[in-house]
Formats: C-alpha cells, structure tokens, sequence
C-alpha cells in the first residue's frame, strides 16, 4: 500500500540530506577551512580598516585582519612591492581581495576541496562584479610585477616572494592586458569576472558600504539555492552514492 512506503520515503529523504558533502542552506554563511580562517563566521568588532565591513559577521580575527595591511605580512610573507614600490591605490585593491578572501562567509557556493599543507579549501570562479574588477585593473595599470599567476612559481628562497629567474618587470597592463586576465588570473581562476554590475544580486562586491548592508549575503543565498534546485549541480555525485547504498535495502525490505 502506498501509505506504508511514507516512513521509508522519509527515511530516505534524510539520509539523502545527511549524505550530501555541504547542505544547500549551509553555504549561505560559511567559513573555509584554510591557515587563517576560524571554524565559524561570527561578530568581530576590531576588525582594521578596510576588512571593517566585515565585522559583523566575519570569518577572519582582528589580529589577521591587521596583518594584512602590512606591505609584507606575517600571514604570507607575501610582498606586493616585489617589482618595486607598489602605487597606494593599486595596494588598496589587494588589500581588500585579501579581506574578501580571509573575512567573507558569503563564498560558500564556490568553495572547493583542495590537497594543499596550507589549506583544505578555495574558492573557484566567484563571480565578481564588474565594476569591482575594472576599477582594479584601472588603478593598477602603471603599477608592476613579473608573473600572470601569482599564487604559483614564486622564488621563495629569501623567505618571501620574489621574481623567478628568467622573468622580467613590467607593467600590470602588460602582464594583464584586460580586467578579466587580471581578475581571474591573478589567482588561478578564484574570481570570474561576471556580466553583473553592483547591486544586481548576481554578483561578489570586493567593495561595500557597511552601513547599507553586507550585498553579498542575498548574492550567496541566490547561487546556493540555485544549487539546490539543480541549476548547478555541486555535490550530487556524493548524494547518488548515499541513494545508490540506500535503495537496496528499502526493495528487500
């Protein structure tokens, strides 16, 4: 009879979800698991400068959040003025990527297993938007470096990062032509420049006013429901496993 396969069918139905690598609605706020990041996002009021728009709910401490204003931080080792001095302006940019990056719980649609001594996780294509992304190519133009990719293939000999040989100093504009090779190279593809703008609810904001809100939250809740109804099919592979294991037993039964 029909009516006797419910508890099985509910059964099921949860165990499904206890298989699934990350619920749906986890992703909305979530730290990654990464060196510097803490277990859970929560209120940190002496976040420094310009990761302050995270402080109300943030996934980094004030104490790495004041390392990475620094030119070289302890964090990384990890100097910008590797081709020389670094313009301020450019500066500022990198040092709000690596607030996004540190503080953000809103990255949790794109975020990725990855086998690094360093971290657990990433993010993958985030999809920035576009004014965030050109604004960042504009101030950096005249600024310079050696690599396309930045977070590979560095001479770590020193202790911290420096040009590899053969490699030679450039401007940003010659090593990053456009906005896109710049956003999502720099990084090995952690950013994807999106067709969005600002305020469309589609698309990361690097920058934001804190008193209007975090925009980022509504942009995570979208993409991980779009998820759960299977527009973008993340961790489905570990959920048919857990079905695949179930089912014989529910037809014996």
């Amino acid at each position: 009879m029909p009516w006797k396969l419910t508890p099985l069918l509910l059964f099921l139905a949860w165990m499904a979800y206890k298989c699934s690598a990350r619920a749906r609605t986890d992703l909305f706020n979530v730290c990654m698991d990464a060196k510097h990041h803490k277990i859970k996002p929560g209120p940190e009021d002496k976040l420094h400068d310009q990761c302050i728009p995270w402080k109300k709910n943030a996934c980094c401490s004030a104490k790495v959040s004041q390392e990475l204003h620094r030119d070289t931080s302890s964090l990384y080792n990890f100097n910008w003025d590797h081709c020389g001095k670094m313009e301020p302006a450019c500066k500022r940019h990198f040092i709000q990527d690596n607030c996004l990056y540190e503080c953000s719980p809103n990255l949790g649609p794109w975020i990725q297993e990855v086998n690094q001594s360093w971290r657990k996780e990433r993010f993958l294509n985030v999809p920035l938007c576009k004014e965030d992304c050109q604004s960042w190519w504009e101030d950096c133009r005249t600024s310079y470096t050696c690599k396309t990719n930045w977070q590979k293939g560095w001479n770590w000999t020193s202790g911290s990062n420096k040009c590899p040989t053969g490699t030679t100093c450039g401007t940003f504009e010659f090593y990053f032509p456009t906005p896109a090779a710049l956003c999502e190279g720099l990084w090995s593809h952690s950013y994807k420049l999106s067709n969005y703008s600002r305020g469309s609810g589609r698309c990361i904001q690097m920058w934001f006013d804190p008193a209007q809100g975090n925009p980022n939250e509504e942009v995570a809740r979208f993409y991980a429901l779009a998820m759960s109804a299977g527009a973008m099919p993340q961790g489905i592979r570990p959920l048919l496993l857990c079905l695949a294991l179930i089912l014989p037993l529910w037809l014996h039964d």
